[in-house]
């Protein structure tokens, strides 16, 4: 017959090895902060911006950009971004002095779901004006199909 001391050092000895953290993962101490930092661009290990041609498993949100208008319309859910005052709204449908002069569009696939984030990035790429001379045509300049 085994010692009872035996049995319970074997017990806590498991018990041990049980509740450790190597056993679970890690244990960071204190609370754990999320920040809404900017991606990494372009030579800083984050790949391409996500204002920049997305293809494959990235793309998660698809645009129509406006150039002329400086619109974004979100295809899949219907919404469009435009500035407001000097800050950015979306809704359902535009104001009424927007809506007549949008013009021709640009396609543009993103990972995020606030395009106006990288606007000042988008403008440089397609500035007003420009997509008069293209035509209708995808983030990478390729005619729209």
């Amino acid at each position: 017959m085994v010692p009872m001391r035996t049995v319970s050092a074997r017990l806590l000895m498991l018990l041990l090895v049980v509740s450790s953290p190597t056993f679970y993962g890690c244990v960071v101490p204190g609370p754990v902060v999320v920040t809404n930092d900017t991606p990494l661009g372009p030579g800083q290990g984050g790949g391409p911006p996500p204002w920049a041609p997305a293809h494959g498993y990235r793309a998660k949100y698809r645009y129509h950009y406006y150039p002329d208008a400086a619109v974004y319309l979100d295809v899949s859910r219907g919404v469009y971004f435009y500035l407001h005052n000097g800050r950015w709204a979306s809704a359902p449908s535009l104001p009424k002095a927007l809506a007549p002069g949008l013009g021709t569009y640009v396609v543009l696939e993103m990972d995020t779901d606030r395009p106006y984030e990288f606007h000042k990035d988008v403008v440089k790429r397609y500035p007003p004006g420009q997509s008069k001379k293209q035509g209708k045509s995808r983030g990478s300049g390729k005619p729209f199909e």
